[in-house]
């Protein structure tokens, strides 16, 4: 496919600057970036005032399929994700079957090439039915193609299996991706602990829960010397844990949920199980230090988490629903709307966040717009004001609190590898 993308700025992540130019892509790469490129029998999309950032990458995320394809598909999740502005996304593995053999990465690789519109990449499960009592065959299943090991939906409480995944995944040089949650601390709790729980009278879920585990594995990494990757964080604790980890030059990266720096534990209250998310949302406190976190580079990235369910689970009362909102669509208006309109950051930090450290941690290309690199792109209006419509949404799961919020900022175009798989 050829085209031009025409009169629009590139946010230049290297440079710092805001450069307007025209965009010709060609057999799925940048073949030129200049103004006024002018080429004969081919696509021209003006974009005049629209913004050319690098693809979108998100790598936690909970496409449902297979085993759950009423609350998403890999077909629905990446459109989704499209019309977020993502090109690449990583899809947690527990799922039914988990994603814990050989045999299972080969079914869902399978979806992945048949209805996929995006790039799905596989994440492998650590132990087997994530039991947490038996590692899985990783070095087969990073053979076949997984991108990255995670726990996530079910922490691994031993410390000696969660050292020999980290010991694993370090010999074959993939990302692990921890869910730091000690399940001794969570109390059969449906929301935070603390002032809404008790004015709810509903079990809570204790803030070490998450800190504790965090504790755990900041350890075991240090001693090995071994990368993690630290899952959704949500408290203040956990920010300063990982803060002081990187000055001791322990390698450790993180990332937060969009709902973890935009609301907190109070929209239970007018939300109900809507708003009833793992980990939790969390205090006033809690959300301005993880807005620290992000302003001084504790945090890495944005990762959206991504947990569509179907309207009748969410509906159930706060301690039967189960957790988890859908947002891969709303990452980038919340983060312009919490981040960046409010002078937090500035929109090249919003891409590193978004795009560039994320490719770097789960291991794929990209993350800046220059010549010859692929043609993996976001096109947006960083101005266009809106409100959220539950009809609006792509994804199956409606399953979100900003339903009715006034946001700012669409994605126009997303392109992969050249091709254009959502217009705006």
């Amino acid at each position: 496919m050829e085209l031009i993308l025409k009169n629009g700025f590139i946010i230049d992540v290297n440079n710092k600057e805001i450069k307007g130019s025209d965009v010709l892509i060609k057999d799925g790469l940048i073949e030129e970036i200049d103004d006024n490129i002018e080429v004969d029998n081919i696509e021209v999309i003006d974009i005049s005032g629209k913004y050319i950032a690098p693809g979108f990458v998100d790598i936690h995320v909970h496409f449902r399929e297979p085993g759950y394809e009423y609350k998403e598909t890999i077909k629905t999740g990446s459109m989704a994700a499209a019309k977020g502005g993502f090109t690449s996304v990583a899809v947690m593995p527990n799922t039914k079957p988990v994603i814990d053999s050989v045999d299972n990465l080969k079914i869902l690789k399978s979806i992945i090439d048949k209805d996929s519109i995006i790039k799905v990449l596989p994440i492998g499960a650590v132990t087997e039915k994530e039991e947490g009592l038996m590692l899985t065959e990783i070095e087969e299943m990073f053979k076949e193609g997984i991108y990255a090991i995670s726990d996530d939906g079910k922490p691994i409480m031993d410390k000696e299996i969660m050292e020999k995944a980290m010991k694993k995944a370090r010999d074959l040089g993939i990302p692990i991706l921890i869910h730091s949650e000690d399940e001794n601390y969570v109390n059969d709790g449906c929301i935070n602990e603390g002032m809404i729980s008790e004015k709810l009278k509903l079990k809570g879920i204790s803030r070490e829960a998450e800190n504790k585990m965090i504790e755990r594995d900041i350890e075991i990494a240090k001693r090995l010397d071994k990368p993690i990757h630290i899952c959704h964080i949500s408290t203040k604790e956990s920010v300063e844990m990982i803060r002081k980890a990187k000055k001791e030059g322990i390698k450790v990266t993180c990332e937060v949920t969009p709902h973890h720096f935009a609301i907190t534990e109070k929209v239970v209250l007018e939300k109900g199980a809507i708003g009833k998310v793992n980990p939790p949302l969390r205090t006033d406190e809690d959300v301005k230090e993880i807005i620290q976190g992000i302003k001084d580079g504790t945090i890495d990235i944005i990762a959206t988490d991504h947990a569509p369910h179907s309207m009748d689970e969410k509906q159930l009362s706060l301690d039967k629903a189960p957790f988890g909102l859908s947002g891969i669509e709303l990452a980038l208006p919340l983060a312009i709307r919490e981040l960046v309109d409010k002078g937090i950051i500035d929109i090249f930090k919003l891409v590193e966040l978004m795009s560039t450290k994320p490719r770097e941690i789960i291991g794929i290309e990209g993350g800046h717009i220059a010549k010859g690199n692929t043609a993996d792109l976001t096109v947006i209006d960083l101005d266009e004001e809106y409100i959220l419509k539950e009809e609006d949404m792509v994804s199956k799961g409606k399953n979100t609190p900003f339903i009715g919020d006034k946001l700012k900022s669409k994605v126009k175009y997303t392109l992969v590898n050249g091709k254009i798989v959502y217009r705006g």
